[in-house]
C-alpha cells in the first residue's frame, strides 16, 4: 500500500477539544497520511474538519440514543457507553480494512474512552493515547492492549506552546509505527514450527530457561509472560486471541494470589483460555506454593503469623497452607477440564514447586505438596491426564518432560486435524 493511501483513525472528544484535535489532524497529514475521524463528543461536534463517524452513531454502537445520554446527564454511564460504541465501531472500521493504526487524545473520561476502543484491536496495530492522566496506573483501562501512553503534560483545552510538542509527538508516534509496520515484510518473519508461551517467575526461572532453550532447539519461538498478574492477562488474551500453538503453563501462581487476595492476581479467568480455544497446554503448579505481597510491612494483618519470606524490599512472599492447596487444586483441574480430550497434560513436580520449595529451602513443606497432589488426581480422574514426576520443578529433567509432553500434544492435534480435513472431502 503506498503512503498517500494509508489512513489513521483518530478518535476523541470533538466537542470539547476540537481546536486540539484539529492540529493532531494536520500534524497526521502533513506527513502524508489520511485521517478518519471519530467523534466522541456527547455534548456537540466541530466544524473545523470533517468527522467520519458523528457520535450518534458512537451513541447507537453503544446501546444508547445520544438524546437520551444528554438527558440523563449522567457522566459515567455516557462515557461507559460512548467507549463500548467506540470499540464496536473501530473495530469493524479495522476489519475493513479501512485503517493502518489509531491514535487518540483525552482527560480522564476521554482517555477511558480511547482506551476501552483501542482494546477492540489486534496486538500489533499501531495505538497511541495522548492523556493528560497518563501518569496514572491505567493497567485496568488498557487491559492487556499494546498502547503507547504520551503524557499530555498540559491539559487538553486549546493549543499552546506545550501541547504542540505532546500533540506532535503522538502523531509522529502513530505514523512512524504504522510506516514501520507497513515496511516489514512478511519474508521478514521468522520462520518457526510453531509458537508456544511459557509462563515464569524468579522462582522456576531454571525450568522456564531449560524449556525455553529446548523449543528453540526444535524450531519453535517461546514467548515468556512474567506470572505477576499483568503478564497472565496478557498471556491469556493471547490465547483467546489464537496467537499461540501451545502453552507451558510452568507458573500458575497468579492463582494463589487470586485466592488469598496477594498482588500477582491476574484475575478469575487465569488458566481458561487455553482449555476454551482447545489450544495444547502442560499446566504445571508452579509456584502455587507461594502468594506474593509488597513489603513486609502490607501483609494483611490475618497473615502476619504465617511463613513468610523477604525475597525483595517490596516483595514479600507468604507460603500457601493445606486448606488453601485443596482449593487450588480442585480451581486449576476445574479450569483445565473443560479443554478438548487429549489436549492437556497436567505435570506434578514430586519435589518441589518453586527455588524456595526445595529441600532445606524455607518453603520445603512435602506434606502440604501432597495434598494439592492428591487433590488434583482425585478431581481429574477420567477428565484430564496427570503425569506426577519425582523431580524439582528446575531440574533440566524436568523442563525436557514437560517440553516433550506439549509437543507430543501439538503433534496429536495436528494430525488429527488433518484427519478430519481428509475425511470432510
Amino acid at each position: 500500500m503506498a503512503k498517500e493511501e494509508v489512513t489513521i483513525a483518530m478518535l476523541g472528544c470533538f466537542d470539547t477539544k476540537g481546536e486540539d484535535f484539529a492540529f493532531l489532524r494536520g500534524r497526521i497529514l502533513a506527513q502524508g497520511y489520511h485521517v478518519f475521524s471519530i467523534n466522541l463528543g456527547v455534548k456537540g461536534t466541530t466544524d473545523l474538519f470533517p468527522v467520519d463517524i458523528e457520535a450518534e452513531e458512537v451513541a447507537a454502537a453503544g446501546g444508547s440514543a445520544l438524546v437520551e445520554l444528554r438527558s440523563q446527564g449522567d457522566r459515567g454511564i455516557a462515557v461507559e457507553c460512548m467507549g463500548r460504541g467506540a470499540a464496536v465501531l473501530l473495530g469493524e472500521v479495522f476489519s475493513a480494512g479501512m485503517v493502518a493504526g489509531v491514535v487518540g487524545m483525552g482527560g480522564g473520561g476521554g482517555t477511558y474512552m480511547v482506551l476501552a476502543a483501542m482494546q477492540s484491536l489486534p496486538f500489533g496495530m499501531p495505538k497511541v493515547c495522548l492523556s493528560t492522566v497518563a501518569a496514572k496506573d491505567l493497567s485496568q483501562q488498557m487491559g492487556s492492549a499494546d498502547i503507547v501512553l504520551v503524557p499530555s503534560v498540559v491539559d487538553l483545552a486549546g493549543v499552546n506552546s506545550i501541547s504542540r510538542v505532546t500533540i506532535g509527538h503522538a502523531a509522529s508516534a502513530i505514523v512512524g509505527m504504522v510506516h514501520g509496520r507497513a515496511a516489514t515484510a512478511p519474508d521478514e518473519d521468522v520462520k518457526v514450527r510453531g509458537r508456544v508461551a511459557i509462563s515464569m517467575f524468579g522462582n522456576t526461572t531454571a525450568c522456564v530457561n531449560a524449556c525455553t532453550a529446548l523449543l528453540r532447539s526444535k524450531g519453535y519461538e517461546v514467548f515468556s509472560f512474567h506470572a505477576n498478574g499483568a503478564g497472565g492477562r496478557t498471556m491469556e488474551s493471547l490465547i483467546a486471541g489464537g496467537y499461540f500453538d501451545g502453552v507451558l503453563d510452568i507458573t500458575t501462581t497468579e492463582l494463589a494470589d487470586e485466592l488469598c487476595g496477594g498482588i500477582c492476581s491476574a484475575g478469575p479467568d487465569r488458566l481458561e483460555a487455553a482449555a476454551r480455544r482447545g489450544v495444547p497446554q502442560v499446566v504445571v503448579p508452579g509456584c502455587v506454593d507461594m502468594v506474593n505481597f509488597g513489603t513486609v510491612a502490607s501483609v494483611p494483618v490475618h497473615y502476619k503469623e504465617r511463613c513468610l519470606y523477604s525475597w525483595a524490599p517490596d516483595v514479600t512472599l507468604m507460603r500457601t497452607d493445606v486448606a488453601e492447596n485443596r482449593i487450588l487444586g480442585e480451581q486449576l483441574v476445574r479450569k483445565v477440564a473443560a479443554a478438548p480430550e487429549g489436549t492437556v497434560v497436567i505435570m506434578l513436580p514430586g519435589e518441589g514447586l518453586s527455588q524456595l520449595d526445595a529441600e532445606g529451602g524455607l518453603f520445603y513443606r512435602p506434606l502440604i505438596n501432597r495434598v494439592l497432589f492428591d487433590t488434583i488426581k482425585g478431581h481429574s480422574e477420567g477428565k484430564v491426564r496427570v503425569n506426577e514426576v519425582p523431580l524439582h520443578i528446575n531440574d533440566r529433567g524436568f523442563a525436557a518432560l514437560a517440553v516433550e509432553s506439549l509437543i507430543n500434544l501439538m503433534g496429536n492435534q495436528n494430525s488429527a486435524s488433518i484427519k478430519n480435513e481428509k475425511d470432510r472431502h
